[in-house]
């Protein structure tokens, strides 16, 4: 049964694409069947894993609006070993389908379930906020990786997601369920400048164990890869980025098994 992973900080601008696209394609390095998950309006993952959004029929929401099932939505990539469930940008009355939805925390998890066994891993792109849409991807998830930019300011916000989490793994529990932080990781570090490794020090003071040791470097040729929509880990798979990604792929691994 597939380990299910959001990945979440409604700080934007920290990564949480980037590592999500990346972390589906090292795990199918490490030959991982993997399922992308695009909760973002933007459509972000679904077009950097190749995937033309404007002619998506169907989306990840067109499900939570009761629309579309959702194994016609899922689509196959060029990597046989992951599938994408996509987002499109122009979408409509998701908001107050959702509201109006009885069971509205569990919608992602009730269509999860019947997937489950056919991958490995399920990752989840959150997008920028804490509403409906993220606390139906914490419900569905077994745990969260937390994206941390490493500049000033990195720890803003993070105390309203936390407490984001413990509201989700208070519902869960009630299933007998639970809800982890699987991992923080630190992103952006401009080798350069020390307050980035003050940054880090502040991170791994604070969350301790929970931090993953990969660190991920800021690096030019993650923006290159997504001119051309493809990870940076096909783009660029000798650079520092993707080695990083993939050694974040064999933490995950080995945190899971």
């Amino acid at each position: 049964m597939a380990l299910v992973l959001s990945i979440a900080n409604q700080k934007g601008g920290v990564g949480k694409t980037t590592t999500a696209i990346n972390l589906a394609s090292s795990l199918a390095d490490l030959n991982k069947k993997v399922l992308l998950i695009d909760l973002d309006y933007q459509a972000n993952a679904t077009t950097c894993m190749g995937i033309n959004r404007g002619s998506v029929k169907n989306s990840i929401f067109d499900c939570f609006k009761r629309e579309a099932a959702f194994e016609d939505v899922i689509i196959k990539t060029a990597n046989t070993l992951i599938d994408v469930l996509p987002a499109k940008t122009m979408v409509e009355g998701v908001d107050e389908k959702i509201i109006t939805d009885s069971n509205r925390d569990f919608i992602l998890y009730e269509l999860l379930q019947k997937e489950r066994d056919n991958y490995d891993y399920i990752l989840i792109d959150c997008p920028p906020s804490l509403g409906y849409i993220t606390i139906n991807a914490l419900m569905a998830s077994d745990g969260v990786i937390v994206p941390v930019q490493c500049e000033f300011l990195a720890m803003d916000g993070l105390t309203q997601l936390l407490n984001t989490v413990r509201l989700v793994q208070t519902k869960k529990k009630v299933n007998h369920e639970t809800l982890t932080i699987y991992g923080v990781l630190l992103t952006m570090l401009d080798n350069r400048v020390n307050s980035g490794y003050q940054i880090v020090n502040e991170i791994k003071t604070y969350f301790k164990e929970k931090v993953f040791q990969t660190i991920i470097p800021r690096n030019i040729t993650c923006s290159n890869a997504t001119f051309y929509g493809v990870p940076v880990t096909v783009y660029s798979p000798k650079s520092k980025s993707s080695l990083s990604y993939k050694k974040l792929a064999r933490e995950v691994v080995a945190r899971n098994e």
